[in-house]
């Protein structure tokens, strides 16, 4: 078995089933997490409608706040659009997913893919360079905040130099791109990567929490 053939059908099997276990295993873990006994009188219910508000109000930043966090937070969103385009939009990507979904959808010019995943490894720099200068945040940054910036950029990085070869063969740089995916699919779940599908559970038990204790949201 080459390269090439080993990240096509193991690696890339083993990972996705590690994914959806790692997944499954952070899920279940939040569900029948102890909750701390309450005994305060609830002001207010704190049902759907609370974890709903606190979602769509934590998708933008607080007035107070938005002059200090516009660059990070303009990188982030370059980031996160790119990333969402490179995986969902390029069309031999939904190729890869139509093979076990069963349907597809429109994707969009290479050089508009290339374009963005480009803006995409800048941004990560940049953000980079930001965590790396300032003293706070380098102060609080540990292992897992640069190792989760190391494997989200790394599937960017190794797809957008396929196109150079750079003299390697094509099914070499193939292969350690679909190798790159797969150690993202891994750490995916395990890390701060997690909020990719936490993100939501979390901000909705916060707007319920709140809501229940009359704090403002």
């Amino acid at each position: 078995m080459d390269l090439l053939e080993f990240a096509r059908g193991p690696a890339l099997q083993v990972a996705a089933y590690i994914l959806v276990a790692g997944v499954i295993w952070r899920l279940v873990g939040i569900i029948f997490l102890k909750e701390k006994p309450e005994f305060s009188e609830p002001r207010k219910p704190g049902g759907l409608l609370a974890a709903l508000k606190v979602i769509y109000t934590r998708s933008f930043t607080a007035h107070p706040f938005k002059r200090a966090t516009l660059y990070p937070k303009m990188l982030a969103y370059v980031l996160h659009i790119g990333f969402f385009a490179v995986i969902f939009l390029f069309v031999p990507h939904i190729v890869f997913f139509e093979g076990f979904l069963g349907f597809d959808w429109p994707g969009l010019p290479n050089n508009v893919i290339y374009f963005a995943g480009v803006a995409a490894v800048v941004a990560g720099i940049a953000l980079l360079v930001r965590r790396l200068t300032n003293p706070v945040l380098k102060l609080i940054s540990n292992f897992d905040d640069y190792f989760s910036w190391f494997v989200t950029l790394l599937p960017i990085v190794t797809g957008l130099i396929m196109p150079v070869r750079m003299g390697v063969r094509y099914e070499t740089l193939l292969a350690i791109h679909i190798l790159s995916v797969a150690v993202l699919m891994i750490w995916l779940p395990f890390g701060k990567l997690g909020h990719t599908f936490l993100v939501f559970v979390t901000r909705g038990t916060t707007g319920m929490v709140f809501e229940r204790r009359g704090a403002k949201t």
